[in-house]
């Protein structure tokens, strides 16, 4: 089990911290920590703030991610999805949101907007080769493996 703190950030204590919705969902949601109501135009993209920082294990990263029914209803989806925060980022977390669909969307304070995934990120060290082992792919790019 991995240990997230979650810090409030003054003017946002009316705000819901990261929640899971269901027992076993992945993803925490995050609400909106709009000072007024925001509205996205078709086409229009916004960073929307949160309300809190984290800190987080440094085997850690944050991904941000749609939510389906914001994607599937409105066309509202997250831009760089997923996003990820780094485990040494300690600033607001803020989600990049953009309007897809073909109305204005109007986003309200303590509004869920996104959801957060925890994952593992492995230690990598890197390599440098002058040649690379063989594979049945090669170097079979985009479509290779399709019809």
């Amino acid at each position: 089990m991995y240990r997230v703190k979650f810090k409030r950030l003054p003017g946002s204590e009316d705000i819901q911290l990261p929640q899971k919705m269901s027992e076993w969902a992945a993803g925490f949601d995050l609400h909106a920590a709009v000072q007024e109501p925001v509205t996205l135009a078709p086409g229009m993209r916004q960073l929307i703030p949160t309300g809190f920082a984290m800190a987080m294990p440094p085997e850690l990263e944050a991904q941000i991610r749609p939510r389906s029914g914001l994607a599937y209803k409105h066309g509202i989806t997250c831009l760089n999805s997923p996003g990820t925060i780094d485990a040494d980022y300690r600033g607001e977390v803020k989600v990049l949101l953009i309007n897809h669909g073909q109305e204005p969307f109007v986003i309200e304070r303590g509004e869920r907007i996104a959801q957060m995934v925890f994952q593992v990120v492995p230690h990598v060290d890197i390599e440098e080769v002058d040649e690379l082992p063989d594979t049945v792919r090669g170097e079979g790019g985009f479509g290779h493996t399709g019809k």
